[in-house]
């Protein structure tokens, strides 16, 4: 990474007119201002909408100013929440950092600001990180620790961020669920006190929370209006962010759950914390989301400008039942859809121990023989005949007791001595030790041995569906035992950047028992993440908007179901199932010889309308209309693309009644003084499209009155897909 570093003076005035002690940090439209005097505390003033030089004296004139210490640390005026708190060899449990110098430079990502501070008597010294990146309205911030004593020192706790808020009229958008209900929405007006977004689970952390939330200033979220507040953890493991609210003072701390995870620091040893993302919009919720989407896309998500394929999974098809001639069955059948890329699911493994259930094999990453006599090879061999891409599933990071793995290394397990081994899916599913380096190999290997002699593989779906069982490491020294969290997840991050270092166009998904992993600690490594196992479209709507506020639609995954669903039961027209998958990245989860001919040739329209609009869904501006969540009968969203000369349309009837109200719905994103030729992409009939098709529009009527409805979503579960063509 080349890199110009500019070392800021700590005394007098710079050239450009600013004090020493005020460091402005800015984005295209927000700024953060901290100071940082040398021998005094780092100082957080002020967060929000852009400002320039000139506007500090008048951020301080009127008040604005937290004047909050940018990392508070424990042990001198304790009460009140604290970033850090650690121990030093004599058993001192007191830190007081003050600055030491400021640098600020540029690398080829972003602006860096580094406050670099000391203890004023133990040699302990602390970084605080702040990093806007270009183009973009996010900057981060992280600290690094470095212990340059000659003994141990501990960390109990260990923030990425503390941070100030204004207290005013405050609401809490977060995320949280179960398995086959992630990512379900909850917004709460913040009351005096404590709200904490915890996780524990050791290696899935975003099936019952996510470490993303908003915040408004001015009451109620808004998609398009107010001033919103959103942060991000981006950490793989368990989390714990806190809203400290107290009267009139409002305090965020997000980091590590540090809880059973103390960090025993060596002599000249470094500790560097996740980092913290944020953005601040004065467009709502909306500002918030397309903060996030751009970032991801240019910064945080494997290969995020290249579009993703539509594929077919197998896992819904055929569940553990794989073999040769199924696969290829699937193969031609997907192809004659239109399809790009197929996936085989678990079941594929395993001589000795076959793997036609969840109680064997994992561990054992061999190609069944009895299964798939014709290998890989011929799977390959029926990809290339049918013109589509082969992927693959796998579970690196898993064993089972019934595997000749687990046999060979029981050393390899995670697992407390003198304590029975707990199991999970299966009741033999048990976690293997990736502190472990020589587990970190095999589990590269994994993908390795995969790709050293297929590689023509495209694409792997790396699962996890266990959660950290058994707290203990045969590796760890016993006093080390506490690093478990942390260290495990260090060396799934060295094992990722291992893989991505050599496969750096293998297409990976995120999977975690459904949506468990999608966090922005993973995606830097993945191109994708499977958004839940609950593939129900009607369900899929509510975590999929859920999902949306802060990640992209190209990592999305999002697929067409049976009828009847396998999860709920329900049933949904296949129109509407399309309707709801082509607002993401388009895939099926299906055995397509069970669809009618009818459906296949509707399946094949629509693929064909997907690819002509995935460039706007996958990259453009997402634009939330009606949500779900406020009980309309409807939801609603679209997406356009940054010059605002295409547009997707989506809505879905959700709730049906007779006689029932159904809103106009006004567009987002549009240019007024453009005029828009309106195509229904998925009609039914071909020659019976919806009453917008074909009609041209100006974007200031579709903004300001919208479209009627009610005519089109007119029965139960009905949908609309439109796409929107400046007119020139």
């Amino acid at each position: 990474m080349k890199t110009k570093l500019l070392l800021i003076l700590t005394l007098g005035t710079c050239a450009c007119g600013l004090h020493a002690k005020d460091y402005l940090i800015s984005t295209p439209n927000t700024s953060l201002l901290i100071t940082a005097t040398p021998g005094e505390k780092s100082k957080f003033q002020y967060y929000g909408s852009r400002i320039s030089e000139q506007d500090i004296q008048g951020v301080y004139d009127s008040g604005l100013v937290f004047g909050v210490e940018s990392y508070p640390v424990f042990g001198l005026n304790t009460p009140g929440e604290r970033a850090m708190a650690v121990a030093h060899p004599d058993g001192n449990m007191s830190l007081d950092l003050v600055v030491e110098q400021v640098y600020q430079y540029v690398s080829d990502e972003a602006e860096v600001t580094e406050v670099c501070m000391k203890d004023k008597v133990y040699p302990f010294v602390l970084k605080q990180l702040f990093k806007a990146y270009k183009g973009t309205d996010i900057i981060s911030t992280w600290v690094e620790v470095e212990n340059t004593g000659k003994k141990p020192v501990t960390l109990y706790r260990f923030a990425s961020a503390f941070l100030p808020v204004p207290r005013g009229d405050n609401w809490m958008t977060h995320f949280h669920g179960f398995w086959g209900a992630e990512h379900t929405m909850d917004e709460e007006k913040l009351t005096n006190g404590q709200k904490v977004i915890s996780n524990k689970d050791g290696l899935a952390n975003t099936e019952t929370d996510n470490p993303s939330f908003m915040l408004t200033m001015d009451g109620k979220p808004q998609e398009e209006h107010g001033n919103v507040f959103g942060g991000t953890l981006a950490w793989t493991g368990t989390y714990l962010i806190k809203m400290d609210v107290r009267n009139t003072k409002f305090n965020i701390s997000a980091g590590i759950n540090e809880e059973t995870a103390h960090y025993i620091l060596d002599a000249k040893k470094k500790f560097v914390t996740p980092e913290f993302a944020m953005t601040y919009s004065t467009t709502g919720k909306g500002g918030v989301s397309r903060a996030f989407h751009r970032w991801a896309r240019a910064y945080k998500l494997n290969q995020g400008n290249v579009p993703h394929d539509i594929l077919l999974n197998s896992w819904e098809g055929v569940y553990f039942n794989v073999n040769q001639q199924g696969m290829d069955d699937m193969m031609k059948a997907f192809s004659a859809m239109g399809g790009e890329l197929f996936v085989m699911d678990d079941g594929w493994f395993g001589n000795k121990y076959p793997r036609n259930n969840s109680t064997s094999s994992l561990g054992d990453w061999e190609v069944c023989k009895e299964k798939l006599p014709e290998g890989i090879e011929g799977l390959l061999k029926s990809a290339k005949k049918y013109n589509i891409k082969f992927g693959i599933w796998i579970e690196p990071e898993m064993a089972n007791t019934k595997s000749e793995l687990f046999e060979k290394h029981p050393d390899w397990i995670m697992r407390i001595k003198n304590r029975p081994l707990s199991t999970g899916r299966g009741k033999t599913q048990v976690v293997l030790d990736l502190t472990n380096p020589e587990v970190q190999d095999f589990v590269f290997g994994v993908v390795d041995n995969l790709m050293t002699k297929y590689p023509e593989i495209a694409y792997m779906k790396w699962d996890d569906n266990s959660s950290l069982m058994d707290y203990g490491s045969s590796y760890l020294p016993k006093d080390r035992q506490s690093h478990i969290y942390i260290d495990y997840h260090r060396g799934l991050n060295n094992v990722l950047k291992r893989i991505r270092a050599k496969y750096p166009k293998l297409v990976l998904q995120a999977c975690a028992g459904g949506g468990g992993r999608v966090n922005y600690g993973m995606l830097p490594y993945f191109d994708e993440f499977w958004t839940s196992d609950d593939t129900d479209a009607l369900q899929r709507i509510y975590m999929q908007w859920g999902v949306s506020s802060f990640y992209p639609a190209v990592a999305m995954a999002s697929h067409v179901s049976a009828d009847k669903n396998h999860q709920t039961g329900r049933r949904l027209p296949l129109k509407f199932r399309f309707d709801v998958a082509m607002s993401g990245r388009l895939g099926m989860e299906i055995q397509p010889k069970d669809m009618s001919e009818a459906d296949k040739a509707f399946a094949k329209r629509a693929i064909t309308a997907y690819k002509g609009i995935r460039p706007v869904v996958q990259f453009g501006d997402l634009y939330r209309l009606v949500s779900p969540y406020d009980h309309k009968g409807i939801s609603s969203l679209m997406y356009v693309t940054p010059g605002k000369e295409r547009a997707v349309f989506y809505a879905y009837k959700i709730s049906h009644f007779l006689n029932m109200v159904i809103p106009n719905v006004r567009m987002a994103g549009l240019d007024p003084q453009k005029k828009y030729r309106i195509t229904d992409l998925t009609a039914v009939k071909t020659d019976k499209p919806c009453a917008l098709d074909g009609k041209i529009i100006s974007g200031r009527m579709l903004m300001n009155e919208g479209v009627a409805l009610h005519t089109l979503l007119a029965s139960e579960y009905s949908s609309v897909a439109l796409e929107l063509r400046e007119v020139k």
